[in-house]
């Protein structure tokens, strides 16, 4: 099977898509495979499924070996792609086409991150060109690709590079930009509405975030001269979205996508919050924030704002006001106590009660529950770092504590916990929610300062958060199953993690077996949070010390790891196994806190580790928990191997088998991991190999396995322990000769991966004999130049600096400094 479109059809079915990928692997390094690939993306009359797969291995090819000097792209075919992508996404510019022009349009942003400008200088010129005073069609298929390529700017580092780079672009798009915003802004805005409304709004929501791209690191001079056209209160474009709301565009309420005016809204608020925070002088001159503030508060206060769909809006909304109240240039907005009682009732509190859509989520899809509530924002309020709309109406709670008003916001809010605490007392089984409430707004109102990694770091003074969790949390973490709703039981364990570092050893000793019991509820949401929280709490560290010893854990250890991983083994298939990597996490913090105890059972946890990989190798689904299960299998090996050396054998008698499998059915995924499970089995011998790790040395220098990306740094480690360890068999073999072609034929030519190649060039040179490796010095180091004179980079100088001086500085007597020196200057005089 040699046809490309069947090929990737094939690719599709689980029966035949490891033969197809791997065929079309082979094919992919053909010279005209890419430009075929893209014309099958364009052929109207094939197969509809695969001109997507298309689509999607054009993209694929391009992320993995545009910028690889591993496996090149023929330049022919690279110029090619350049001059036919853009017109080909923009021929793909109908709504059923939507799909692939997004993968084409990742594909001009993959190509453009490495070759822009220098090597495609007239793109722009091509996307300001394309742009249409009539098809909008057009139009958002140029918006969306230039979007593509200026998006990565929010993020990056400011270097000379990006800014050159950026400075190019607004010298050709901004003008021409602004001009088509104003044309699209007046059309959108006009009465009667145009009869392609929606897709002139989503156009124009495009158009936002390319604003936003713009001036994500400095102000553009055109942006900054026309700042009052688009920031004036009532007057500017900005101003005129946040009201705009056309009734033949509302979506449905019980809809989760969001509406075109909500997404025009949520970035319009992103957009007057990036400027905020990085250019607030602009926004002064034309009090942007005040009104801004006004507009967003009674958009919330209306109560309309219920949908799933306007989540994003409302916790961007939410979001923008504690930022504004942040900066400390509006103090005076925001200080007085009934303005902070009326955001608390007006605002705070109705987002953070529980919806019902949250409560069916909570049950009906505990993972993603519980995954969007441990989201949480960092404290230092950055543009974008929005989760729920609970966590963001918590936030402007932290934020007016941190102002300056923490007496003020600790009294308003302490009656809206005394109240819902109240109610709940009341009628515990009708007004649990207001218990929930309750304890987030505590929460919210208690917390100084936290990271998602260490949870609350500094507490505010006037909240004794560890008497308000022996007066009203306790009791709900020690409550029988049932006899309380599973949400509170929750929320009691979520308390623990998040105010753990607040707790004593001693207390946190003291919770730790009650915490075992909830990872025995029937209640998965129960039982995640449960492995979360003594996950974290494992994980403590106090004056740069891990909290928790192996000798704190000795007696809980064994049955932790049993109640863990009999719940992992209970979920039966293998994407049901690895479904909840929370679990297995945990599993990883016990056995590296508990080493050396786990001695007398660790046949058994190994045994369940093996067969629950054995599980998930039949279809990896979950990567996350792949991770933490071979980390858990290299943790037990390290700490057990450490204390009692004779059970070296043990391990590598148990993982042979699992392992052997994994390479033979080439389950991709988890190859990487093998390679490094097998180095570390083979640098605790002491020297020599046994014959089961010699029999792979002809495997580890095919270059099927080295094209795969993520085989390489645990190939590295391999053989570097092959090296090491049974050395005088990779000389008699002649094995380090194809180590040596590995390095110069893969690995130093690629910029990426030439930092593994030298790594592993300084320990084959530091384990092979100087006599042996004499010979090949002078092509070494011919490659070596080579690349240095070709396509020098400063990682590269680095690497091939250190490299030379540590062959210098290793004193072996073949391979002296002279020895060196001489190899150059025949090179050079050659």
């Amino acid at each position: 099977m040699s046809d490309p479109s069947q090929l990737l059809l094939a690719s599709l079915n689980p029966v035949t898509r490891k033969e197809a990928e791997q065929n079309l692997q082979t094919l992919s390094q053909q010279p005209g495979f890419l430009p075929h690939l893209l014309k099958l993306v364009l052929n109207p009359t094939g197969d509809r499924a695969a001109r997507l797969a298309a689509s999607v291995y054009l993209k694929n090819v391009v992320k993995n070996r545009w910028d690889d000097d591993g496996v090149p792209i023929p330049p022919a075919d690279q110029a090619a792609i350049r001059a036919d992508i853009v017109p080909a996404m923009i021929s793909l510019s109908g709504p059923p086409d939507k799909t692939m022009r997004a993968q084409l349009a990742e594909t001009v942003s993959l190509i453009a991150a490495v070759d822009f400008p220098e090597r495609w200088g007239d793109l722009m010129d091509i996307l300001v060109s394309s742009l249409s005073s009539t098809d909008y069609n057009v139009n958002l298929a140029i918006l969306e690709t230039a979007h593509s390529i200026f998006r990565p700017w929010r993020s990056q580092t400011q270097t000379n590079e990006l800014y050159s780079t950026i400075n190019y672009v607004l010298s050709r798009f901004v003008e021409p930009f602004l001009a088509f915003f104003r044309q699209t802004a007046a059309t959108l805005l006009s009465s009667p509405p145009p009869p392609n409304l929606s897709l002139i709004a989503q156009v124009m929501v495009v158009s936002t975030n390319i604003f936003y791209d713009l001036t994500s690191q400095d102000l553009p001079p055109a942006m900054e001269d026309a700042h009052a056209e688009f920031f004036q209160p009532g007057e500017g474009w900005f101003s005129k979205f946040m009201v705009w709301d056309p009734a033949e565009l509302r979506g449905d309420p019980d809809d989760t996508t969001p509406s075109l005016p909500a997404q025009l809204k949520t970035t319009t608020v992103e957009l007057v919050e990036l400027y905020l925070n990085k250019y607030p002088e602009m926004l002064a001159q034309t009090k942007t924030v005040e009104a801004f503030v006004q507009t967003v508060w009674n958009n919330l206060g209306t109560g309309q704002l219920q949908g799933v769909g306007d989540d994003a809006l409302v916790s961007q909304s939410l979001h923008f006001i504690s930022t504004a109240i942040r900066s400390n240039m509006y103090r005076e907005v925001f200080s007085a106590r009934d303005t902070i009682a009326n955001l608390v009732q007006g605002v705070v509190v109705p987002n953070i009660g529980l919806r019902d859509y949250e409560v069916e989520q909570f049950e009906d899809e505990p993972l993603t529950f519980i995954r969007q509530d441990l989201a949480v924002p960092s404290m230092g309020g950055a543009v974008g770092d929005v989760a729920t709309r609970r966590q963001a109406a918590a936030d402007i709670v932290r934020a007016l504590v941190a102002s300056g008003s923490e007496t003020e916001t600790t009294e308003v809010v302490g009656q809206w916990i005394t109240n819902g605490l109240q109610q709940y007392a009341a009628d515990p089984a009708g007004n649990w929610k207001s218990k929930d409430s309750a304890v987030y707004l505590l929460t919210a109102v208690a917390t100084k300062g936290s990271t998602t990694q260490h949870g609350v770091t500094s507490t505010n003074a006037l909240v004794d958060v560890v008497k308000f969790f022996s007066d009203n949390v306790f009791s709900d973490l020690q409550a029988a199953p049932n006899a309380i709703h599973p949400v509170l039981q929750v929320d009691a364990i979520r308390f623990l993690y998040t105010f753990r570092n607040q707790l004593s050893k001693e207390q946190l000793l003291a919770v730790l077996p009650m915490l075992q019991h909830h990872l025995a509820s029937e209640n998965p949401a129960c039982y995640t949070f449960a492995a979360i929280a003594i996950e974290r709490i494992l994980f403590i560290r106090r004056n740069n010390q891990l909290l928790f010893t192996q000798a704190d854990v000795r007696d809980l250890a064994p049955s932790l790891l049993d109640v863990l991983l009999t719940r992992i083994e209970s979920g039966g298939s293998a994407q049901k196994v690895a479904e909840n990597d929370y679990l297995m996490r945990c599993a990883m913090r016990v056995i590296v806190t508990a080493r050396q105890t786990l001695t007398p059972v660790y046949q058994q946890i190994l045994s369940r580790l093996v067969n629950i990989l054995g599980v998930i190798s039949q279809n990896p689904s979950n990567p996350v928990f792949d991770q933490y299960i071979f980390e858990s299998i290299s943790a037990l090996i390290r700490f057990i191997v450490a204390g009692k050396p004779d059970t070296l054998p043990v391990f590598e008698e148990t993982l042979f088998g699992p392992i052997t499998i994994i390479l033979q059915q080439d389950i991709e995924q988890y190859i990487p991991y093998t390679f490094q499970i097998l180095a570390q089995l083979l640098e605790l011998h002491h020297t020599g190999a046994p014959e089961a790790y010699r029999a792979l040395q002809p495997f580890l220098t095919h270059a099927a396995v080295w094209a795969q990306k993520g085989n390489i740094p645990g190939l590295v480690k391999l053989l570097k322990a092959f090296l090491a360890k049974d050395t005088a068999y990779m000389v008699e073999t002649g094995a380090y000769v194809k180590v040596l072609g590995v390095i110069q034929q893969r690995l130093i030519p690629s910029k990426v991966h030439d930092s593994w190649g030298f790594e592993l060039l300084c320990t084959l040179i530091s384990n092979i004999p100087g006599t042996t490796m004499l010979q090949y010095m002078r092509p070494l180091v011919l490659v070596l130049l080579t690349r240095m004179q070709t396509s020098k980079t400063d990682k590269y100088v680095y690497h091939f600096t250190y490299f030379f001086l540590f062959a210098t500085a290793i004193q072996m007597p073949s391979v002296t400094p002279d020895v060196v020196i001489r190899t150059m200057e025949q090179l050079q005089t050659g």
